[in-house]
């Protein structure tokens, strides 16, 4: 008896402590917490076939509009620059020298020729009024004045023939010192100090950095529609950057090489740094409307020279894909060539998507 008083005292003690430890653990237990909601889907786009506007890329090449080629007009060593590349110039500036002793000496030489003729022309003169009183005298006879008229004459021609040489002789000298044609930079130096000049050989090119245009080729097949635009962009591949042209020139002859036509397209005075002459551009020029299967720019990525898109299949699993796209066209969207259909769907953003 007393034996199963103690087992029911001790199973209650236990009861009792059970109780308590739960109630306490109710009491001082967190809040439960709600399951993690599903992360939000990426955004995708539709691959679509869409009217956009035809556009012929011609690759060019920027020139400056108005640049020289500063070439020698004279023979001689040259002794001196005063510029060199990279230089900015004013029109009529001293570039270089060349060496003027040849023609300092045919200055003198036709200043003293210009001296005999007026010696000449003096004696004729003093001649012709001796011969002119003799004739009134009846000293002399008329043939007599009409030499020393003819004397008088040939004298005066001589001393502006001698003056005309002498004009000559000072512009050769002054051909010794090169000076720039127009304001600009000096792009290249095309000879060094002690090489011979000869007239019509290089010696400095200078351009006008204010004036540049993109000079590229349009093909025969699409100059009918080519002849139409009157808007083309530039575009700058070297410096990711693009500009709208000022104006647009065909020229009217073709190349018959080539079977091609050269088109020019001003640009703006305001431009990056780095657009010099010789960059590289390409002139797009509208020639229509075309149908052409488009993706949002957005979805692509670029891994050196490959192309892929995230392409969302129907369990909405992106799946990589290669795929070959083509030139930007409006709306932020790029050309497909190859590797989509249309319908399909891109993962917008696809490497923010990963983060």
């Amino acid at each position: 008896m007393q034996r199963r008083t103690l087992i029911a005292a001790a199973a209650a003690a236990v009861a009792l402590a059970a109780g308590a430890a739960l109630h306490a653990q109710n009491k001082g237990a967190p809040a439960p917490v709600d399951a993690p909601a599903p992360a939000a889907r990426p955004a995708t786009a539709e691959v679509q076939l869409r009217t956009v506007a035809d556009v012929y890329a011609a690759d060019a090449v920027i020139e400056a509009v108005r640049q020289a080629t500063v070439s020698a007009q004279i023979s001689g060593t040259v002794t001196q620059f005063f510029v060199d590349a990279g230089d900015r110039v004013k029109r009529g500036q001293l570039l270089a020298r060349i060496d003027a002793r040849e023609t300092d000496a045919q200055v003198g030489s036709a200043r003293a020729n210009v001296a005999q003729a007026q010696a000449a022309l003096a004696q004729a003169r003093l001649n012709y009024d001796r011969t002119a009183s003799l004739v009134k005298s009846n000293f002399v006879s008329q043939a007599a004045l009409d030499k020393a008229d003819a004397d008088l004459k040939s004298a005066q021609a001589a001393l502006d023939a001698a003056r005309a040489g002498t004009s000559q002789a000072m512009t050769a000298r002054s051909f010794a010192e090169v000076r720039s044609p127009i304001d600009g930079v000096v792009s290249r130096r095309l000879m060094e100090r002690g090489e011979l000049a000869a007239p019509g050989k290089p010696v400095v090119e200078v351009f006008d950095p204010a004036a540049l245009r993109a000079v590229g080729a349009v093909p025969q097949f699409v100059m009918a529609r080519a002849a139409r635009a009157d808007r083309a962009t530039v575009q700058l591949p070297t410096l990711n950057h693009t500009v709208a042209a000022t104006k647009l020139t065909l020229l009217p002859a073709a190349d018959p090489r080539l079977l091609s036509t050269q088109v020019r397209a001003d640009l703006p005075q305001q431009l990056p740094a780095g657009v010099v002459p010789g960059t590289a551009a390409k002139i797009l020029l509208p020639i229509g409307t075309a149908t052409r299967l488009v993706m949002p720019a957005a979805a692509l990525i670029r891994r050196g020279e490959l192309a892929l898109a995230n392409v969302v299949g129907a369990d909405g699993k992106p799946q990589l894909r290669q795929i070959r796209v083509g030139d930007p066209v409006e709306g932020q969207q790029v050309e497909v060539l190859a590797g989509l259909a249309a319908g399909e769907r891109v993962q917008l953003n696809p490497l923010l998507a990963k983060q």
